[in-house]
């Protein structure tokens, strides 16, 4: 018998797991950019709420959507890295630590959290670019989970009154669930194209 020849590297000489890594490195600077990015966008003030609106909440959807569970929660930690490095990703220029003892701690400590569940649900209901999953994925996610450690924030480190900061939060409801049609459309559309993105591994 002879034996069979070792399976040869590519052209370039990387091996299909460097390449793959690579991708992934490229894939979740690329979110935690996107993320950067909407900072951009003016945050809009709640009078009755110390939280603005801002949309860069949609940056942690996409990444849970399209990225999956760790790659999109890596992505989300990427960017929070920077923040507390001083680099003034949120808006209003805001970054250093004293962000993550703010107001906004709590939805921001939670953005890792909701990305990451957003890509599990994905990886498991969302295959084949259905909207559906993904939007419902997005809500868990990108609301739900957010909202719980915000409010609880709020609650305990704030002494907000609990059913005052839980109120105040759903003025965010409209335009999350807009952010959640939004983060769907592009996550199905992505995946419809490139079915294996999402995928734990893909």
């Amino acid at each position: 018998m002879t034996n069979s020849p070792d399976p040869q590297p590519p052209e370039n000489g990387s091996r299909p797991e460097e390449v793959i890594r690579t991708l992934d490195l490229a894939r979740i600077a690329l979110f935690a950019a996107i993320i950067a990015v909407l900072g951009l966008v003016p945050a809009i003030p709640i009078p009755f709420l110390p939280v603005p609106i801002t949309a860069q909440t949609l940056g942690v959807m996409l990444a849970g959507a399209v990225l999956g569970s760790w790659r999109g929660m890596l992505a989300v930690l990427v960017f929070l890295a920077l923040v507390t490095m001083g680099m003034p990703l949120l808006p209003g220029g805001r970054g250093g630590l004293s962000v993550f003892m703010g107001p906004t701690a709590g939805f921001l400590l939670t953005w890792p959290v909701g990305a990451f569940v957003i890509g599990w649900l994905m990886e498991r209901f969302g295959r084949e670019g259905a909207f559906v999953p993904a939007f419902l994925a997005s809500i868990a996610g990108g609301i739900v989970v957010i909202y719980a450690g915000g409010i609880a924030w709020l609650a305990i480190v704030y002494e907000t009154p609990f059913w005052a900061a839980a109120t105040g939060a759903l003025a965010f409801v409209p335009g999350d669930l807009i952010k959640a049609v939004a983060a769907a459309s592009v996550a199905s559309s992505v995946h419809r194209v490139y079915p294996a993105l999402g995928r734990a591994g893909g």
